[in-house]
């Protein structure tokens, strides 16, 4: 198990009313699935039947890990998690 920074952007901030927490996860699925059991209204922002939404953008580290939830964590990493940001 590894000790990570999340980082909630956007909606996904809103909904749980946190901007940053720290969790123990060993990959990218375990953070996501701890956050919609402590934040249940995320379920829906993340998921659509049982699969991650399109729109969801996930980094580590600053890398975007291209949808790849079972992505393994180490001790330290940052986890990023935002809805897609659009100008204008």
């Amino acid at each position: 198990m590894a000790r990570v920074k999340v980082k909630l952007f956007a909606n996904f901030r809103e909904v749980s009313g946190v901007r940053e927490l720290e969790l123990t996860a060993t990959t990218v699925k375990e953070v996501l699935d701890l956050l919609t059991n402590r934040y249940p209204n995320l379920q829906e922002l993340f998921y659509e039947e049982g699969e991650l939404r399109d729109y969801v953008n996930i980094m580590v580290n600053g890398k975007n890990i291209r949808r790849d939830i079972s992505w393994k964590l180490k001790d330290g990493d940052i986890v990023a998690i935002f809805p897609p940001v659009s100008g204008g």
